[in-house]
């Protein structure tokens, strides 16, 4: 008779955890296994992993830690899991899930089924014309430095499944590899790349933000998405008080409320007067700032409104100038199509809720590079940059060759 797991894991939960991760793809961790090579023998590779899982022999690898740019300057430390330890921490986030969103605050947006960054700045472009200020809040370093206990308490508030809280705890503690090999032991936060991080970090501001909000000031909404958060006062006094007791709250929970990058700000428009030193600031890749704008009565006024941010066009200029377009001659316009429009689509799709024409100069660079490889592909062109835009034009209308709307 075989003797019973100790964790009763159901197989179709691996299988199913399995798929997820592969649709997401990702690169290898510190074992160099990419996903394809996991499926050269999928089968006895799930398994494998079933089994340590279900009967408490699994540990997890170290997360390899690759430091990425930040579009700003500076760098951010992502965590690469292996490919299983990925399908492992996929099994408990599909048990977490179910069991936590329907706890969390309505104001919560980040990495929620059923919600988006585009939901989150759109509340905020409404409120931010209900209420004269905002306090732009930056928490530093708030993946790397999470308490583990505080964090582990939390989730056994919402579960007391032994393997789950097993494997949670492991995960917390497993060492980081960095790039040149060494190993770094970890006593605090959950790696950005982990797949379970970011449900463990919406679990964990929840108690130390949005429930105290809703608590302690609940005169004062707000937006968060993950630990981007932005909230909404109806005086200056209010917004610095909320400030100091943010701080306060914060440093009670482990965190450090970044005291530079952390902002009140005045939400400019044609009927707010006064003069103030700040009245901008960036949401999820937006920057909100008085802006001139035409009124649904036909009039025209400054609105405090979000478009693409700097940095967000900034980047964008950037990867075009990478896709290296007018030195491509050896290619058709339309392979070139298919290698641009996945990105130009991206770009598209989430900044052409608001102010779509911030974008219009950055996406015209793709014009730019293309009329370029017009003139050296076609000899007829090379001396005629008029005829190489109308030729290029023509094209783009026959075919439906979308370069961008």
């Amino acid at each position: 008779m075989t003797k019973a797991k100790p964790f009763d894991i159901p197989k179709r939960e691996v299988w199913a955890a399995f798929k997820k991760v592969k649709a997401n793809q990702g690169a290898a961790g510190v074992d160099g296994q990419s996903i394809a090579d996991f499926e050269v023998d999928l089968k006895n590779n799930l398994y494998k992993l079933w089994n340590r899982l279900s009967s408490g022999s699994y540990f997890p690898q170290p997360v390899r830690r690759v430091d990425i740019p930040k579009v700003a300057g500076g760098t951010r430390p992502l965590g690469i899991p292996t490919v299983a330890d990925r399908i492992a921490q996929e099994v408990v986030r599909r048990y977490l899930e179910p069991r936590l969103d329907s706890l969390f605050h309505a104001d919560s947006y980040g990495y929620r089924p059923g919600r988006s960054a585009i939901d989150a700045v759109r509340t905020a472009r409404q409120r931010c014309w209900r209420y004269d200020w905002v306090l732009d809040l930056d928490i530093k370093a708030f993946f790397d430095t999470i308490p583990h206990e505080l964090l582990l308490k939390a989730v056994r508030v919402h579960t007391d499944c032994r393997w789950v809280m097993l494997y949670v705890e492991r995960w917390l503690k497993a060492p980081v590899q960095k790039e040149d090999g060494s190993i770094e032991s970890r006593d605090a936060g959950t790696p950005q790349g982990s797949v379970v991080s970011p449900i463990l970090a919406n679990l964990f501001l929840h108690y130390a933000l949005d429930l105290w909000m809703t608590r302690t000031y609940p005169a004062v909404p707000f937006e968060r998405y993950a630990d981007d958060a932005i909230c909404h006062c109806r005086t200056q006094a209010e917004a610095e008080a909320l400030r100091v007791a943010l701080a306060e709250r914060f440093a009670a929970c482990g965190l450090v409320l970044h005291p530079q990058k952390t902002k009140i700000v005045y939400c400019v428009d044609t009927n707010r007067k006064g003069r103030y030193p700040t009245v901008q600031f960036d949401f999820l890749g937006y920057t909100f700032r008085p802006r001139f704008t035409a009124w649904p009565n036909g009039t025209y006024g400054v609105s405090f409104l979000p478009a693409a941010s700097q940095e967000a066009l900034k980047a964008m200029r950037r990867e075009v100038r990478q896709w290296g377009l007018q030195n491509r001659t050896d290619m058709a316009l339309n392979d070139l199509a298919r290698l641009v429009n996945p990105y130009l689509r991206g770009w598209i799709n989430y900044y052409s809720h608001f102010y779509k024409s911030a974008m219009h100069n950055s996406l015209r660079r793709v014009d730019f590079h293309l009329r370029k490889w017009v003139r050296r592909k076609f000899k007829r062109f090379k001396q005629k940059p008029k005829g190489a835009r109308e030729w290029l034009a023509h094209v783009i209308r026959a075919f439906s060759i979308k370069v961008y709307s």
